[in-house]
This record gives structure tokens, sequence and C-alpha cells, in this order.
């Protein structure tokens, strides 16, 4: 039987050093006399419940990133709700308690806290601008006593921040994501500030201008926003830097990509497309319905998966620089809430009638269900509810090809099955690919019978989309895939091994693909994104690396030795949501129902951490509550 137990700063067995945009600590220890004390590393880790700080809101992003002064034993914790940064006392692990706030107004009015880093005393926010499109800031305080240092502008919506490991740079991502309406989509870019002189940061941007939006999308890239630059169509989202501080990797989400950065120089150098996941082979599979309130995991024909990472951490092995990164998934949606983009519903009975008119330039909205992209009757039938207009102009309705979706019925003209609930017909898919097309990227026509016509008005498609990887993946720095944990984290929630709760006495497939905001939800997010792996981050404790993943929807965090890129080991998976079935959870009942919803981790080792115990931090921002675990480990 395996002996867990904690490993203290007095021993140093285990010291974890977060990487990317975590703050990092020295990982070599000496001991009294001053000489170095040799890391042990261990067989295994798991996480176990210490303790937690509840912003008592519910579904606000009351608590998103979290990062640690080891010097102060503060942790600053992203208050999206507040616009603020909450600051906590952390010398007691088992109960956080909050100091004070840093409100970011006196930047600039209606600023609000994006994200926060932490590196030797410095804490650097990155801030939005009030609307999001124009440019935001990077603002830097000392962390002793919250002293305002300097602050200087930077790119549109500055989504990440982080520290390189010599900590005289910061990196932001700017995601530069367009206005609610589309009227103004400002251009993504990466900045890159020196702070050697925190009284006056000097900063310098990375952009995407020399990149052409056709080159991209013949290499992979999705560019696909109406009307838009390469540029304004990348999105840049969360950056892992390397270890020598000379490159930088930052995830374009939606754009199914990375891009390669030379810091020195402020340079984008490439544009990296991570490719498809193909759901018909083996391992590779999902359960593709939110309706049938069963486990049902399997291949796909003519379905592919696409990465979309979220989160990414950069680590080294046998010399090489790997990156991995957290395959959540995301799909552009924009003026989803403007009834001028979708038109008014039309009605005949009506005297004049009511004719359903939208208006595509208010909005872009890419996400559909099979149902509705391939019903027989077209898509006017969806006119004024949930039919994006760009999608009307493409055709006047969609097909499936028989040829590829034959093994769930469809015939010429005629889904059939397919569409079932229990089928595809539930499934979450991009109407912007997938589509037969021509040598010039035109789509090729068909009638409603499924002949193929250039007089036709209807689209053929013999590939359906997916988002996200329900994954997560280890790239090398060319962005080769070295591993894919394919359908590994789904069939682990579906097993008999999985245990949910801080006591991990609840069946994890009783509650299978549950989403955060709710109870009594399973199967929930099956047709979506699955268990979401969102955020992350990685620890290395002696010869070892870890990797601790955050699953947002699903919620939990997994743990796995990452010390072999091709091959990492499963280690643990702790879900500190107490509460599964019953009432809804919401701001009157919230205490009970523990941590829903993982966004930012951060780990503190042995020799920063407060008691000596090696410390992980989840901010959790469904249930506003920042998570502490302690990390175990087993040296058999």
């Amino acid at each position: 039987m395996k002996s867990w137990h904690f490993l203290g700063a007095a021993t140093l067995a285990a010291m974890l050093a977060a990487c990317g945009g975590d703050d990092s600590n020295d990982n070599n220890s000496t001991n009294e006399t001053g000489d170095p004390v040799a890391e042990v590393t261990p067989a295994s880790i798991k996480l176990a419940f210490s303790g937690r700080y509840q912003a008592g809101s519910f579904d606000a992003s009351a608590a998103e990133i979290p990062a640690y002064d080891a010097a102060s034993q503060r942790l600053f914790v992203v208050n999206a709700e507040a616009g603020e940064l909450d600051v906590l006392d952390l010398s007691d692990p088992s109960a956080p308690v909050k100091l004070s706030s840093i409100n970011v107004s006196a930047i600039a009015a209606g600023a609000e806290v994006n994200s926060v880093a932490v590196k030797n005393g410095l804490v650097a926010v990155a801030i939005e601008a009030d609307p999001k499109t124009d440019n935001g800031f990077v603002a830097l305080y000392q962390a002793d006593d919250l002293t305002l240092l300097g602050s200087t502008e930077v790119g549109p919506q500055p989504d990440m921040i982080t520290f390189t490991p010599d900590g005289m740079t910061v990196l932001t991502a700017n995601e530069g994501e367009p206005s609610d309406d589309y009227s103004v989509d400002p251009e993504g870019s990466i900045s890159i500030i020196n702070v050697t002189d925190t009284g006056s940061p000097v900063v310098t941007h990375a952009d995407f201008a020399g990149f052409n939006a056709a080159d991209l999308r013949e290499a992979g890239v999705r560019i696909y926003g109406p009307g838009a630059s390469a540029a304004q169509d990348l999105e840049p989202e969360y950056i892992a830097v390397s270890a020598d501080g000379a490159t930088a990797w930052v995830t374009l989400q939606e754009n199914n990509a990375l891009a390669k950065l030379d810091i020195a120089t402020a340079t984008v150098t490439d544009i990296l497309p991570l490719g498809e996941i193909d759901r018909s082979q083996a391992g590779k599979g999902i359960d593709a319905s939110d309706d049938d309130e069963v486990i049902d995991i399997k291949t796909w024909g003519g379905v592919v998966g696409l990465y979309q990472p979220d989160a990414i951490h950069a680590y080294s092995a046998n010399g090489s620089t790997y990156l991995v990164t957290a395959n959540e998934g995301d799909a552009r949606a924009w003026g989803e809430d403007n009834d001028a983009y979708w038109g008014e519903e039309a009605d005949d009975s009506e005297d004049p009638p009511v004719l359903c008119e939208p208006d595509a330039s208010q909005g872009f909205v890419e996400e559909f269900r099979v149902k509705h992209l391939v019903h027989t009757d077209g898509f006017d039938r969806r006119c004024g509810d949930d039919m994006p207009p760009q999608l009307r102009e493409l055709a006047a309705g969609a097909l499936l090809d028989p040829t590829v979706f034959g093994y769930c019925g469809a015939v010429e003209g005629d889904p059939e099955g397919c569409r079932d609930d229990d089928v595809l017909g539930r499934l979450n898919i991009t109407w912007t690919a997938g589509y037969k097309t021509d040598a010039a990227g035109e789509p090729v026509m068909y009638t409603a019978a499924g002949v193929q016509d250039d007089a036709g008005d209807r689209i053929m498609y013999d590939t359906l989309y997916s988002y996200g990887g329900r994954s997560f993946s280890i790239w090398d720095e060319d962005g080769v895939q070295v591993f894919d944990s394919g359908d590994a984290i789904e069939q682990f929630l579906a097993g008999d091994d999985c245990k949910l709760g801080s006591d991990r006495s609840i069946d994890c497939k009783t509650w299978f693909n549950s989403g955060h905001d709710e109870s009594g939800a399973m199967d929930s997010r099956s047709d979506a994104k699955g268990p979401e792996p969102e955020g992350l981050t990685i620890g290395v404790m002696g010869e070892k690396t870890f990797l601790f993943l955050g699953l947002e929807r699903m919620g939990g965090v997994m743990v796995y030795d990452i010390t072999d890129p091709a091959a990492p080991i499963f280690q643990d998976y702790l879900n500190s949501r107490e509460l599964w079935d019953g009432e809804d959870p919401d701001n009157g009942n919230l205490a009970g129902f523990g941590d829903l919803g993982p966004e930012g981790l951060v780990f503190i080792p042995a020799s920063d951490a407060p008691q000596g115990k090696p410390l992980l931090v989840v901010g959790n921002e469904v249930s506003g509550t920042t998570a502490v675990y302690e990390v175990l480990v087993s040296e058999e």
C-alpha cells in the first residue's frame, strides 16, 4: 500500500516550480550549513483539499486567475465581477482571508482587471479598457504594500499576462475581440514590456500585419471573421515562455493555432496550425448528445474536432522545449443578443405580412446544431430565431454527404437518422467549414434532392467540425504534436475509479459531463465541449514534471506525470464540488456547493509555501471561490 505524506520545506523533497504565466520560483535549495539539498523524486503525487476563500457570488467570475507572492504570503486573485484584484492572506492555507482589493479605476475610468502575474515581489496586472475595443493597460504594484509603481498602455483587451523567467519583461496577450455588435474589430497583438524601471515601463508591440489571410487559411489556420484581415481575426489568448526567455508561444484559440514570438525583436515569426482530431479513430471518440442522459462515448465518421487550446505552458525535457495545452474549444458569437442581427420572426398572418430581415452587419455567430443545419426544410424556417444571416446568404439549406454519413442513415437529399437527438443531431458544430468547395474555394451547389447542380441552392457537408479537443496535448517548439490524450479524460470520468467531492465519495459517472452552474444535470455538456479542459499549470518535483489540468464544466483538477512528453502518466483527479443533485446553485445556497468552474491555477513550491507544504491554488469562476489543495507525495 502506498504511503502518502506531505513533503515539507525542511526536507525539500518536493519543489514545485511554476512555468509560463505563474510565479516562477528558484528550485535550488540549501540546508542550514548552506550546502545544496538534493531533491527527492516522488513515485507519484495526489491532491488533498485544504481550504477555500469564498467571495460569495455565483456565476459572476468573482475568482478567476490567482498569483502568489512568497515574501508576503499573499494571493492576488482576479475578481472580474468587481473588476478588481482581491488580495488574500495565505499564511493559513486552510483558511485564506481577504485583506484588501486593488481597484484600477485610477488607471482609466471604467477599467477592469483581466489577469495577474507575480515575480520577485512585483505584481503585474492586465487591465481592460471601457470600451474593451480601446487599448488596455498594464499596471505594476508592490506586492507587500500594494503601492502603484507605474503603468503603460498596451493593445486592446489584454487577456493574459506573464513574466519572462528573469523577471525583467512582462508580456500580454491582447485578444482584440470585436464589439458585441461587430461594429468595431480591433487587431490582436502581443505587448512586450521592459519593467527594469518599474516607474517607467517601456512597451513594444508585436502584431500580425505581415500575415495574409488567404495564405493562413491554406495552411490550415481558421480565418473566417466576416471582412476581417488576418490581424483582426487572430485573437491571442494565453502565453508560454521558454526557459531562456527568448521565445514565447501564444494560443490563438478561435483560430486553432499558435503564434511563435521572438521576444527580443517583438516579432511574430510564425503561425502554427494545430490540425484536426479525426473522431472516427479509436481512442478519439466523444459523447455527442446531451439529450439521452446516458454515457455513450464512441467514434463518429465524418466528424472532426478542433483543438482550440486556451491555456498553454512550456517546459523542458531531455534538453528540448515542449508545450502543453488545455484544449477547451471556443466559437465566435458576436451579436447573439442583438435582435437586429437575427431579424424578426416572419409572420404571414399579419397584414402587412411580417418579414424576417436580419442584418448580417450586426454580429457573427458560427455555432449551430447539426439537426438545424441539415433539416430538409432548409434555413428560412429558423429566421428570426437562431439562423446566422451569413449562413443564409451562403445557401437556402444544407445536406449531409451520404457517402460519408450513410452509417447513420443519410441518403441523397435527406439526413434521416443522422439528425436524431441521440445520434448527431444535438452536436454543436461550426457552419463555416466542412461543406464541399471547388478549386476556387466557392461552395459546390446541390438541389434539395441532393443532385449537384450549379443552379441548386443547397450546400453539401462531408465533414462536421466540432469545438475543442476535450483533451490536453503536448507539442514540440514548432507545433508538431507529440501526444494527445484523445478521449481518455471522458473515459476516466465515465469509469468506476473516478470519484467526486473532496472526500471522493460520489461516483463521477452519475454526473458525467455535468454543467458547472446547475444540479442534476448529467450529460448536459456532451453536445458542446464535454468536460472542457481550460486551465493548466506545471510543476517540477525532483526529476519529474507534473501537469495540473482544470476541467471547466465537469470541474476538478486532473494530475499527470509528463516527464516523458510522449507518454504522460495519470496521477490523480480531485473535484471539490460537494453537491451535485437537488437545488441549482445560486447566491442563496452557494456555500454548500464547494468549488465550481476552475479557471486559473498556480503552484507554490514547498520552499515558498506557508507551513512548508507545496500547494495548488485554483480560482473557480462559477462558485467565486479560491480553493487551496495540498500536494501529497509517495516515494514508493
